[in-house]
């Protein structure tokens, strides 16, 4: 077992790597300020929808270059581009869909509804068994 969580680590360890160098932070003073914006509820926020947006922008530009819908289709997700709270929605559905999917999008139909929190189901944590070849 050890041996393949090395391997899941090598593989954490390659995409990382392959990142390359991360964009250096503030230094010296500016770490302080940056942390008294970067910690506040606002810059969170803002900082999601930032994320929601660029989901959004990635997810559609792919379904147009592949296809999956025309520029003409990208106007069935107009109504929920607008809000943040219909943007955080969009972005999830795409994240959990696809590109090739696009098409099948409760809100190409106009049928995406505000997501509600699931109550928790009681049940075995899940596992992985891995089978050797």
């Amino acid at each position: 077992m050890e041996n393949e969580a090395l391997h899941l680590d090598e593989i954490v360890n390659w995409i990382d790597s392959a990142f390359g160098e991360e964009l250096p932070a503030a230094a010296g003073e500016d770490v302080e300020a940056m942390t008294r914006i970067v910690g506040t509820a606002g810059f969170q926020r803002y900082f999601k929808d930032q994320v929601n947006r660029q989901i959004i922008r990635d997810y559609l530009t792919n379904a147009v270059v592949l296809g999956e819908i025309t520029e003409g289709g990208l106007a069935a997700f107009a109504s929920q581009m607008v809000s943040e709270e219909s943007r955080a929605a969009l972005a999830l559905f795409m994240l959990m869909s696809s590109v090739e999917e696009a098409g099948d999008l409760p809100v190409a139909s106009g049928d995406l509804e505000v997501l509600k929190p699931l109550a928790p189901v009681a049940k075995p944590r899940p596992h992985i068994k891995l089978v050797t070849s």
